[in-house]
């Protein structure tokens, strides 16, 4: 619990056997200053892993749910089905790429602290490119890719996006609202396009990223990282034309 919120962290897992455990183990660990925990529920999607991801994730502690369709955005809807009480949801992934105590920023941005003169944010991205990045934890392909897509972000909706980091806090109520459909790999997109479609408060905060245990699914394959870029594209310009369509038919019908 974060300053009487509670906080639920959503793990999208597809055989990650070999860092599930210390991801869990790391979250489920983060302390307050008055020693209380900072997380009150793990829930790991087990997307149709073929590993022990399942296994290992429920003897560490978390909730663990499966989800047969294989997808990222499938996870996630599948672990947000599983909430059953929170105000702040987390999404972190199960490859150990995040440092635990950066959730402390993120919840920093939702709930500000009284002197601060920023407002509070619905939803705050976890920025890669603004801090340490380890050797190798961002492959040239991910950076090219994502400076390409938040750069087409920026300009269609006039609005500064430096990552598409699938590490993010957002506030459970404004989560609902935004009506989450993407099953594939443009779940993050579509989350930050519909983020600034429906008005809601945004913001980064730097975070430091640790090279993946394991070899990556999306980046780390050829397939994968054309999966990925068409499912991104792909997402923003459909959200855009659908947004402009709206648009037209509204002046048309005056």
């Amino acid at each position: 619990m974060y300053k009487s919120k509670l906080v639920n962290v959503i793990i999208p897992a597809h055989n990650e056997e070999q860092s599930i455990q210390k991801v869990i183990f790391d979250l489920l660990a983060l302390q307050q200053i008055n020693g209380y925990p900072l997380i009150d529920e793990v829930i790991v999607a087990d997307n149709a892993s073929t590993d022990n991801t399942y296994q290992i994730a429920k003897a560490t502690g978390a909730t663990v749910v499966k989800e047969p369709q294989l997808g990222y955005g499938s996870a996630c809807l599948r672990a947000i089905q599983a909430i059953k009480q929170c105000d702040i949801v987390v999404f972190v992934d199960g490859d150990a790429s995040v440092n635990a105590p950066d959730i402390f920023k993120l919840l920093s941005s939702l709930i500000p602290s009284e002197y601060s003169k920023k407002p509070a944010s619905d939803m705050v991205i976890g920025t890669r490119v603004r801090s340490r990045q380890e050797n190798g934890s961002l492959l040239p392909q991910q950076k090219l890719g994502n400076a390409l897509a938040t750069g087409l972000i920026s300009w269609l909706w006039s609005t500064p996006v430096t990552d598409l980091g699938p590490f993010r806090a957002i506030n459970h109520s404004a989560l609902t609202q935004l009506n989450m459909t993407d099953t594939r790999y443009g779940w993050t997109t579509e989350m930050q396009v519909k983020a600034i479609q429906h008005g809601l408060i945004t913001s980064e905060q730097a975070v430091s990223t640790n090279r993946r245990i394991g070899k990556s699914k999306i980046s780390g394959t050829f397939k994968g990282t054309v999966l990925a870029a068409y499912d991104i594209f792909g997402t923003i310009f459909k959200l855009w034309l659908k947004e402009n369509t709206a648009k037209l038919y509204s002046i048309e019908t005056r």
